[in-house]
C-alpha cells in the first residue's frame, strides 16, 4: 500500500516537472547559458579568459600535427609545442584556440613576495649544473617570470644563485618553486662575517678566500662566481644595515666590530694575503713585521675607535701605551688582568731566613714599538709572564742571597735604584721601556722581627733613659743657673758698693792732693784762683748735666746699670771739682809757700765749720808725723763716716 503511494507521487511529481520544462524550457535554457557561458564559449570557440590577478598555467595534453609531438629527453617543460607543461603562461586576458579536450588550464595567483623578504627559486628544468658548482648561474629571464627565456637561454635546474625581491610576479609554478626567506640585517656596532657556498676552491696557504670587487656585498652571488670568487671563509664583511642575501649562497655571522680603547693600540695579525717583505731588517729575528695587506704582524697598529674586523682571518691584539702597572702582590691586582698569575715574591736572605716582599713594575710600551713586542710574545699575557716574571722574580731572590734581612731591610733604597737600573737594561732589549720598580711590604719571619722588635724595645728604653738623664742634667744646671742669677743682683750690688768705696777713697785721696796743690796755686794769683774757680764750676756744672743726662737715660734701661753710671758721674763730678780746687789750691801755695798756704787754709776750714780749736779728739803727730798729718787723717775719717761726722757736729753745736 505504501508502496504504491510512493509511485503515484513520483509519477505526479514528473508530471508535473514535464509541464514547467514544456511550459519554460527557453527560460532555463537562457538560465543555464549564462552561467555556463565560458565553458559553452571554450567547447565552440576554445575561448580562456585569464582574470587579472592570476595567470593560465598550461598544460597540453596531445599534438595532432607537427614534428615536436614528444619532449626531448630529460626535459619536462615544453617550450615549442611538444605535449606536456608549458613553459609560456597565459597572462590576465582572452584567449582563443584553447580547447579543453587538448588543453588544461589551470588558473594561479600572482606570487607575492612581502616586504622584507626575498624569493628563492628552484628550478625544476634547465640545464645540468656544471660539476663542482651547487648553484645554478643567472640568466636573463625577466624575474623568473618568463620561464620560456630562462629555457632559451640555457638556464640551469636546481637552486638558483638570483632571487626576486619583494613584489608581485608570475611565476610559472609548473617549472619554478619558490620559497620564502628573511633579509638579512645587520645591527649597529656589528659586522656580519660572510662564508659562501660556493665557488672556486681556496689557494692552498690561504684559510680564507680571495678579495672580490662587484658583487655589491654579496647581493650579486652571480657576479661573485664570474668574478672569481672562492667558497668558503671570505675577507670581506659587511657592516650595519639590510641586506638582500641568498641563504642557499652566502652563510652571515653577525659579531661585534672590535673596539680599541683608549690608551690602547691594536696590533694587527693577519692571516691572509701574500708573504710581505720584512720591513724590521736583519737585526730583529722574532718574526716579521709587514705592511698594511700582507700576511703577519702589521706595521702601522690601529689607534683608538671601532673597526670592522673579519676575527677569522685577522687578529687585533690590544697593546696598552699608558704606563702599565704590574703588582707582584698576592692580595692586589690592577684592572688589566695582565698581574692576575703574579704574586708575592718570596726570598731567602744570606743567613737562611725566608722573607716575602711585594713589589710593583710600571712599564711603558711605546705605540711604534707595540708591533715588535707582540711579533716577539704574541700577547702582553706572555711579555708577563715569559719576561717580566721571571726576570724581576729571580733579580730580588738573587739580591737578598747576598745579604742578610736587617741588612736587607736597611738597604731598601739603594736595592730599589739598583733593581730599577737592572730590570731597565734588561726590558730596553725586549723593545719596552721600564719607567720604575718599587719595593712594597717586606714581611721577614715572625720569630725574627720578634728578636728585632725587642731589641728595638731595648734600644729605645736606653735612649728614654739617657734622655732623661740629660734632663736632670739639664735641671740641675737650670736651677744652678736660676740660683745664680737671684745671687746676682747682690752681687752686683756688692760690686758697686766696693766700686764706690774705693772710689770715693781715691776721691779723698786725690783731693787731699788736690788741697795741697790747690794752696800752692792759690798763693801764685788770688785773680787766678778766682778765674780758675769760675771755670772749674763751670765745667762741673756741664759734667754734672752729663752725668744726669746719662742716667736718667740709662735708669729705664736698667736699674742695675743706673746704680753704676750714676756713681761714675759722681766720681767724675768730684774728680772734676777736685781738679779745679787743686788747680787753685796749686796756685795759692806758689804765692805764699806751703806751709803758710797749709796754715791758711786750716785757720780759714775751721772757722767756716765752726770748729772748736780743742778738739774733742787729739791726735799727736808721733812717729815723725806732724800735727797737720793728723788733722789731715781726722778729716779723711770723717768723709768715709759721714753719719759720725754729723753727730759729732752736732755735739759741738750743742
Amino acid at each position: 500500500m505504501g508502496f504504491q503511494v510512493l509511485v503515484v507521487l513520483i509519477k505526479d511529481s514528473l508530471s508535473y516537472m514535464q509541464e514547467i520544462l514544456l511550459t519554460y524550457w527557453w527560460q532555463i535554457l537562457l538560465v543555464l547559458c549564462l552561467v555556463l557561458y565560458q565553458y559553452i564559449l571554450r567547447l565552440i570557440f576554445g575561448m580562456v579568459i585569464v582574470p587579472e590577478d592570476k595567470i593560465g598555467l598550461v598544460t597540453k595534453k596531445f599534438v595532432l600535427f607537427g614534428k615536436n609531438k614528444e619532449l626531448p629527453a630529460g626535459r619536462i617543460i615544453a617550450t615549442k609545442g611538444e605535449a606536456g607543461f608549458q613553459a609560456k603562461t597565459l597572462a590576465p586576458g582572452l584567449y582563443f584556440g584553447k580547447w579543453p579536450w587538448q588543453y588544461d588550464i589551470k588558473m594561479e595567483y600572482f606570487t607575492v613576495i612581502p616586504e622584507g623578504k626575498i624569493g628563492l627559486i628552484l628550478s625544476k628544468d634547465g640545464a645540468e649544473i656544471p660539476t663542482g658548482n651547487i648553484l645554478a648561474k643567472k640568466v636573463e629571464c625577466d624575474n623568473f617570470q618568463d620561464a620560456e627565456g630562462f629555457l632559451n637561454n640555457a638556464g640551469q635546474k636546481g637552486r638558483q644563485s638570483a632571487y626576486i625581491t619583494a613584489g608581485s610576479y608570475r611565476i610559472n609554478t609548473l617549472l619554478f618553486e619558490l620559497s620564502i626567506s628573511d633579509m638579512v640585517r645587520i645591527q649597529e656596532s656589528m659586522v656580519g662575517i660572510i662564508t659562501t657556498l660556493d665557488g672556486l676552491p681556496i689557494e692552498a696557504d690561504q684559510i680564507a678566500g680571495n678579495l672580490i670587487q662587484g658583487h655589491n656585498n654579496f647581493q650579486d652571488f652571480d657576479a661573485f662566481i664570474k668574478n672569481g670568487g672562492n667558497r668558503g671563509l671570505q675577507p670581506q664583511v659587511i657592516l650595519a644595515g639590510s641586506y638582500n642575501l641568498n641563504p642557499w649562497a652566502v652563510q652571515i655571522e653577525e659579531t661585534l666590530m672590535t673596539e680599541i680603547p683608549i690608551g690602547y693600540v691594536g696590533v694587527v695579525i693577519s692571516f691572509i694575503g701574500k708573504e710581505g717583505n720584512d720591513l724590521t731588517g736583519a737585526d730583529f729575528k722574532h718574526g716579521n713585521i709587514v705592511s698594511k695587506g700582507s700576511k703577519g704582524v702589521w706595521l702601522e697598529p690601529f689607534g683608538p675607535g671601532k673597526y670592522p674586523i673579519n676575527k677569522y682571518t685577522t687578529k687585533v691584539e690590544l697593546v696598552p701605551t699608558t704606563n702599565l702597572v704590574l703588582n707582584w702582590a698576592s692580595a692586589r691586582s690592577e684592572a688589566h688582568n695582565l698581574d692576575k698569575n703574579l704574586s708575592t715574591i718570596t726570598v731567602r736572605s744570606k743567613d737562611g731566613f725566608p722573607f716575602n716582599l711585594d713589589v710593583a713594575q710600571i712599564i711603558h710600551v711605546p705605540t711604534t714599538e707595540a708591533p715588535k713586542v707582540i711579533a716577539r710574545f704574541g700577547n702582553m699575557v706572555n711579555l708577563v709572564s715569559q719576561v717580566l716574571e721571571p726576570t724581576i722574580g729571580n733579580y730580588f731572590r738573587n739580591s737578598a742571597q747576598d745579604s742578610d734581612v736587617i741588612a736587607f731591610l736597611s738597604s731598601r733604597k739603594e736595592r730599589q735604584e739598583s733593581a730599577k737600573a737592572h730590570i731597565k737594561k734588561v726590558l730596553d732589549e725586549y723593545n719596552v721601556n721600564a719607567v720604575d720598580t718599587l719595593i712594597g711590604d717586606i714581611v721577614p719571619p715572625e720569630s725574627l722581627m720578634k728578636t728585632l722588635t725587642d731589641r728595638k724595645l731595648a734600644e729605645e728604653q736606653k735612649l728614654t733613659y739617657n734622655t732623661q738623664k740629660l734632663a736632670q742634667e739639664t735641671r740641675q744646671g737650670m736651677e744652678k743657673e736660676t740660683a745664680i742669677a737671684d745671687m746676682q743682683k747682690d752681687i752686683v750690688k756688692a760690686q758697686q758698693s766696693v766700686e764706690i768705696a774705693e772710689r770715693t777713697a781715691n776721691a779723698a785721696v786725690k783731693k787731699s792732693e788736690g788741697d795741697a796743690v790747690s794752696v800752692k796755686l792759690a798763693v801764685n794769683a788770688e785773680a787766678e784762683a778766682t778765674k780758675a774757680r769760675a771755670f772749674a764750676e763751670a765745667e762741673a756744672t756741664k759734667a754734672r748735666a752729663q752725668a744726669e743726662s746719662e742716667a736718667i737715660k740709662l735708669k729705664a734701661s736698667a736699674q742695675a746699670e743706673q746704680i753704676s753710671l750714676t756713681g761714675t758721674a759722681e766720681a767724675g763730678k768730684i774728680l772734676e771739682i777736685g781738679k779745679s780746687t787743686a788747680e787753685a789750691y796749686q796756685l795759692a801755695v806758689e804765692a805764699l809757700g806751703g806751709d803758710n798756704f797749709t796754715r791758711y787754709k786750716i785757720t780759714e776750714e775751721l772757722a767756716n765749720a765752726n770748729i772748736k780749736l780743742m778738739p774733742d779728739v787729739l791726735i799727736n803727730g808721733n812717729n815723725g808725723g806732724s800735727s797737720i798729718d793728723g788733722l789731715l787723717g781726722l778729716k779723711l775719717l770723717e768723709m768715709m763716716n759721714p753719719e759720725q761726722s754729723a753727730k759729732n757736729n752736732a755735739k759741738t753745736n750743742s
